[in-house]
C-alpha cells in the first residue's frame, strides 16, 4: 500500500526521526503508485500556491513553509521554523529513487535533533 501523508513539524519530512509519525496530520491510502503519485501531485500543487517557500527531495518528500509560521521549542528556548510536509511513502517507508537509500535521521553535523517534541 502507498500512503500520501501531510505533516506539520519543526522538521522537514525527510527527517525520519524515531517519532516522525506523530507529525502526520492527514493520510490517504492507495493500491498503486500511479494513483498515489497523482494525488501527491495534486496536494503539492495546492501547497505551492498556499506557502511562499518549498524544497523537495527526489524521494517524493516535499516541505512547504511561510517564514512567519514558527513553533516555540521549550528545550531550545527559541522559535523554530514550522514545516508543512507532503510525503508519498510505501507502507510508511521512504520510496527510494536511488539517490539516497538511507533514511535521514541525523543533521549535516551527524547529530540527531536537539530538542524534544514541540507538542
Amino acid at each position: 500500500m502507498y500512503q500520501v501523508l501531510t505533516t506539520f513539524s519543526e522538521n522537514e519530512p525527510w527527517w525520519f526521526f524515531e517519532d516522525w509519525q506523530q507529525d502526520i496530520k492527514s493520510e490517504q491510502t492507495f493500491d498503486t503508485l500511479s494513483e498515489a503519485y497523482a494525488y501527491f501531485d495534486e496536494v503539492c500543487e495546492v501547497y505551492t500556491q498556499k506557502y511562499s517557500h518549498y524544497r523537495g527531495k527526489t524521494d517524493y518528500l516535499m516541505a512547504y513553509w511561510n517564514e512567519n509560521e514558527l513553533i516555540y521549542c521549550e528545550d531550545c528556548d527559541e522559535d523554530l521554523q514550522a514545516f508543512h510536509g507532503v510525503m508519498l511513502v510505501e507502507n510508511y517507508q521512504k520510496i527510494s529513487t536511488g539517490e539516497n537509500k538511507e533514511n535521514e535521521t541525523a543533521n549535516y553535523r551527524r547529530k540527531a535533533k536537539c530538542c524534544q517534541r514541540h507538542s
